[in-house]
This record gives C-alpha cells, structure tokens and sequence, in this order.
C-alpha cells in the first residue's frame, strides 16, 4: 500500500473508496515549487496502484486551487535543464511525467476547483476527468507573462476544451476566464456556487467509486487515448520552446517586475551590468 505520509505538500485522505488529494501550501496559494512539482509526479502512480481507491477528488487547501508556478522562485532560478536536475529544481522531464502520469491512472478523477487554477494549477485541474468548479473561480494559463510558453500542458488541454482560436488567445493574453464562464462554454462539467463545490464533487467521487469499477476505468482510459496522442505530439515541442524563453530576457524581465511590483517593459533589451 502506498505511504501518502511521505507527502510534504499533498494531503491524501481516504474514506468509502474516495481518495481527496489537497495540494497543501494555502499560505503561498499552492504555488508549484520543486517540492510540490516533483509530488506531483509521484502520486499518480501511487494512486495508481492503490486497491482501496475507486476514485480520485483533486482539490487545494485554503482560497485557491493552484497559483501556478512559484515565480519568486523563478526569480531565484528554481529550473534546471530538460532532462537533469535535483529534488531542489524543477525540470521539463518531470513536467511531462506529470502529464502522463495524470492521464494513465484508471481511476476517475474529479476537480473540485475551490479557487483560482492558474498556469499549471489550470492545467491540473483542466486533466481531470470531471470538474467541478466555484463560479468565481477563474482560470488562466499566464506562463506568457513571465515570458515564457505554456509547455507544461496548457497547449495540448485548452485547445481540446476551446478549440484552436481560443486557446491561442488565452495562451498568447494569459487573460482570465470566471468559473461560470468557463461552464457556459463546456470549458468545465459544473460550475456551482463556491460553498457546493465539495459536496457536488464528493456525490460524484461517490457514485463513480460505487460503480462499475472496469466499464468506469476502461471508458476513461479509452477517451485517454485521444488526450495522450494529443500530448505526444505536443508536449516535446512546447517544453523545448518553454525552456528556450526561461533562457530569453524577456522572462528575467517579467520575473523581475513581479518581485518588484511594477510593470514589466518587454520593449527594450536591459543594458548589461
């Protein structure tokens, strides 16, 4: 049996055949640093090969589900190469294992949006199998305003949920989309006020757990298939392109604003110091 107690930012409770994974760093909005990063790899595969879990609810503690990448650790240069790294920085590697791992576990998977999903947190909670999201939850893949490309997942989801011209000014503006929004245009399954987005989860969670485990699992591995030949042939190109823009001044620029609250000027090439 799998030990969730290894976890240092998921929380992982099991009841009736629910596992209710919290992405746990609420003071930092569950910014995605190393550590989180890297648990995010792991638990899929854990959940994977846990008996006792017939379905899966992935939510954040506090007032929001995911704030995306922690950009003050941009700033301090949490990234490493494509391929190599420690437990201390963050890779494209894992950024796709992510990915894959997520879309290879056969138990449903449902989003409970709590809160803001911005930029991987968007991506994480778009992958799920159902989601269920607080109207006032928004959405916003905002990797293009640190300068970088959205390769960890944002080009091969929102296009699927969107379709190409949206997904392209979403990705190009980082502009925010409302939970109630999003569910008006199919973006999401339920968008439902914030105090009803656990129970609706939970009901769901629940009745998937109660069914028919392999016509359950095997329906969305099926479907699967779709999102995974996606995600083949996008997923390699936009990491390569993300990990060239880590390397442009556009991003030290953004990164650098951020940390000292002003707005960034893409215009100009900084003189070198």
């Amino acid at each position: 049996m799998p030990d969730y107690s290894r976890y240092e930012f998921i929380k992982v409770e099991k009841a009736e055949r629910v596992a209710t994974v919290t992405l746990n760093r609420p003071d930092r909005l569950n910014a995605v640093n190393p550590g989180l990063h890297h648990e995010l790899m792991t638990i899929w595969n854990d959940l994977a090969e846990d008996r006792e879990v017939n379905a899966i609810i992935l939510t954040g503690a506090g007032r929001a589900f995911c704030a995306g990448g922690d950009v003050k650790g941009m700033a301090s240069g949490t990234l490493a190469s494509p391929s190599g790294g420690t437990s201390e920085r963050i890779t494209a590697a894992e950024g796709r294992r992510i990915v894959q791992n997520m879309l290879d576990v056969e138990q449903p998977i449902i989003g409970a949006i709590n809160g803001d999903a911005i930029g991987l947190g968007a991506t994480l909670a778009l992958l799920c199998d159902i989601t269920v999201v607080s109207e006032k939850a928004r959405f916003a893949d905002t990797h293009v305003k640190v300068g970088v490309v959205a390769g960890d997942g944002g080009a091969v989801i929102w296009p699927l949920l969107v379709g190409p011209h949206r997904a392209k000014e979403f990705l190009m503006r980082g502009n925010f989309i409302n939970g109630a929004e999003a569910g008006r245009i199919g973006m999401v399954n339920y968008a439902v006020p914030q105090e009803q987005v656990m129970t609706k989860a939970q009901e769901l969670a629940q009745e998937l757990a109660d069914g028919p485990t392999f016509a359950i699992r095997w329906s969305k591995l099926a479907v699967n298939k779709w999102l995974k030949e996606q995600a083949n042939l996008i997923m390699d190109t936009g990491l390569a392109y993300e990990m060239m823009t880590f390397n442009t001044w556009h991003h030290k620029e953004a990164v650098n604003a951020f940390v000292e609250k002003r707005k960034p000027n893409f215009l100009k090439e900084p003189e070198e110091k």
